[in-house]
């Protein structure tokens, strides 16, 4: 991927970020604005715009951004109350980077899925 996509450049070292658990193929580091006292963005090393392409692409590499969740999961504490883990895709979707990532939030009560009803 060019330099243009922030998440490679990330993976790539030329932008710092606060890394909580690294894998060969998965990145994990905190959000810069988080949502939730514990945000972290669980991504591919690999370039996938979006979670339909990761999945289409690379099912094992999206079992390995899951299996990663899980362990950031457990090592932020979160297992007994819970957390959420959310992947936005496409403009209806909120994604505002496109390179596939998950959010893991968690730490406190989150709330309803949606702020508002859209049907």
């Amino acid at each position: 991927m060019g330099t243009d996509c922030l998440f490679c450049r990330i993976v790539a070292g030329e932008i710092p970020a606060t890394v909580v658990r690294e894998t060969p193929t998965t990145l994990a580091f905190r959000d810069i604005d988080p949502k939730a006292p514990v945000h972290v963005l669980v991504i591919p090393k690999e370039h996938y715009a979006d979670v339909a392409t990761l999945a289409e692409g690379d099912p094992g590499l999206a079992g390995e951004v899951l299996a990663t969740a899980a362990a950031v999961a457990e090592d932020e504490g979160l297992l007994g109350d819970g957390f959420r883990l959310m992947f936005n895709t496409g403009a209806y979707g909120g994604q505002e980077v496109f390179h596939a990532h998950a959010h893991l939030l968690g730490g406190a009560p989150l709330g309803p899925m949606l702020a508002r009803n859209v049907a």
